[in-house]
């Protein structure tokens, strides 16, 4: 098979438009996560969605939506409980963190009959996205921008100092609890994708690659939305042409990008240090 190839198939385009669409997502709430420093909150968040998994294949329902309802609670809480409870917020998510997961495995070992797409939910499989995800994928797309316009200059606040909003009489629980919320949303809206295990890759490592080129915040937003693109089109289309998983190969072709760039610049700047240098007079 031949990339021209792919382009002639409907599931292929249906994958680029949820690629499309799942970029500008974690662009967007990736940016906010990685400046708020909140990483740890967004993986234990991704995991403990794994209990609504599990939930929704015993009740019938679609996992998706009982992930959906289970990480935005997980979320609540987290919140809830980092304003009014001594407990060490790392140990509030790592208890989350492992209930989630033993509340899903439990509940699919439970569930009669087999569970035949459970590896794309844990792995992602970009390629068995439906129309209702890609739907999914727009809305939060649409939220996202929404929220992050409306609120942007009390976003940014937030992002890089609370608690002078909080000094000057800002009430910030408001937004920190939908943005939370928003949070849960896009990394359950983002599981088909790259799967709930390395969908925290997707929501950092774009940054990480745009924080070698600016520190402007927006900037920031639509560069790793550009990189998280190009790397999920590259890992969908090598994973096609391979035959392997297409989430691993997503991330592998992420972390591969940041390696190649990292090191680009470390030569640049090696070679102008140099330059200097050999410039100088002493």
């Amino acid at each position: 098979m031949e990339i021209i190839d792919l382009i002639t198939y409907k599931f292929f385009l249906k994958s680029l438009i949820a690629a499309f669409f799942a970029s500008i997502a974690c662009g967007i709430i990736g940016t906010y996560i990685v400046s708020r420093r909140i990483v740890f909150i967004s993986g234990g968040i991704s995991h403990a969605s794994f209990g609504g998994i599990g939930m929704g294949y015993y009740l019938g329902i679609d996992p998706v939506i009982g992930a959906a309802v289970f990480g935005v609670m997980a979320a609540i809480v987290v919140q809830f409980m980092s304003e009014h409870s001594d407990i060490r917020q790392d140990s509030l998510i790592g208890i989350l963190w492992s209930f989630g997961m033993a509340i899903g495995i439990i509940f699919i070992y439970i569930t009669p009959g087999y569970a035949p797409d459970l590896m794309s939910y844990l792995f992602g499989d970009i390629l068995t996205v439906t129309y209702l995800d890609v739907l999914a994928l727009f809305a939060i797309v649409i939220l996202s921008i929404f929220t992050f316009t409306f609120w942007y200059r009390k976003i940014l606040y937030i992002s890089f100092d609370e608690e002078f909003m909080k000094s000057r009489g800002i009430n910030t629980r408001i937004v920190n609890y939908i943005l939370i919320c928003l949070v849960a949303l896009v990394i359950v809206t983002c599981i088909r994708v790259v799967g709930i295990i390395l969908v925290i890759s997707l929501l950092t490592v774009p940054q990480a690659i745009a924080e070698l080129f600016t520190d402007n915040y927006s900037r920031m937003i639509v560069m790793s939305s550009v990189f998280g693109f190009s790397a999920i089109v590259i890992g969908l289309v090598v994973s096609s042409l391979l035959g392997i998983p297409s989430g691993a190969t997503i991330i592998f072709s992420l972390v591969f990008l940041f390696m190649i760039l990292k090191g680009m610049q470390s030569i640049r700047i090696r070679l102008r240090l140099k330059s200097n240098l050999r410039n100088t007079k002493f």
